[in-house]
C-alpha cells in the first residue's frame, strides 16, 4: 500500500520535487552531467497566479537574498514576501543614502520597509515575476520557533500560519 502511494503510475518515486534531467552532450565540460537530475523546488511551495500561472518562489527568494540587507525571506502565496532584515545592514545603508540621520540608532518601520522594498525591487528585477507588499518581521525563523527545519529550510505553512493576520492586512 505504502509503495503505490509513493510510486507514481510510471514508476517514479513522487517527492513532491520540481526539476528536470539535464540533456548529454557530446563536447565540453557539460558532457560529463548528462543524465544528472537537477532540482529547482518543491511542488507544493508553487505559487499558481488568478490567471493561472505557476510561479516558483526559489527565483525570487534567491535573487533577494543576494542583498545583504535581507536576512531571510518567504515569498507568499499571492507574491508578497514576508522579510526578515538585517538590520545593521539596513541602517547603514540607510545612513549612507542619507535616508536617515548619520547619529540614528535605529531605522524606523516605514523606512526599513521602503528600504527593503527598493532592494528586493533591485535584485529580483530580472525574475519572471516581481514581488507585491512585504510583511517586514522582527523575529528570525528558528528551528526553536518551528519556522525552520533541522536542515535549516524554512518552514513557509508554519510562516504564513504565524503571520496570517499581517499578510491579510497587507492586501486592505
Amino acid at each position: 500500500m505504502a509503495t503505490k502511494q509513493a510510486l507514481d503510475e510510471d514508476g517514479w518515486l513522487d517527492t513532491g520535487d520540481i526539476g528536470w534531467i539535464a540533456p548529454h552532450h557530446l563536447a565540453g565540460r557539460s558532457r560529463r552531467c548528462g543524465g544528472v537530475i537537477v532540482l529547482e523546488g518543491r511542488a507544493k511551495d508553487t505559487i499558481v497566479l488568478s490567471s493561472g500561472e505557476n510561479v516558483e518562489p526559489l527565483e525570487i527568494e534567491e535573487a533577494a537574498m543576494r542583498s545583504s540587507l535581507i536576512q531571510q525571506i518567504v515569498d507568499q502565496r499571492r507574491l508578497a514576501a514576508i522579510i526578515v532584515p538585517n538590520k545593521d545592514e539596513a541602517l547603514q545603508a540607510a545612513k549612507v543614502s542619507s535616508i536617515i540621520d548619520p547619529d540614528a540608532v535605529d531605522l524606523g518601520r516605514d523606512k526599513m520597509t521602503s528600504l527593503l522594498y527598493e532592494e528586493l525591487s533591485k535584485w529580483t528585477s530580472e525574475c519572471s515575476f516581481q514581488v507585491g507588499p512585504i510583511l517586514v518581521v522582527d523575529e528570525p525563523f528558528t528551528i526553536d520557533s518551528g519556522l525552520m527545519t533541522p536542515t535549516m529550510k524554512i518552514r513557509r505553512d508554519q510562516v504564513v500560519a504565524k503571520y496570517k493576520e499581517e499578510i491579510a492586512n497587507l492586501y486592505k
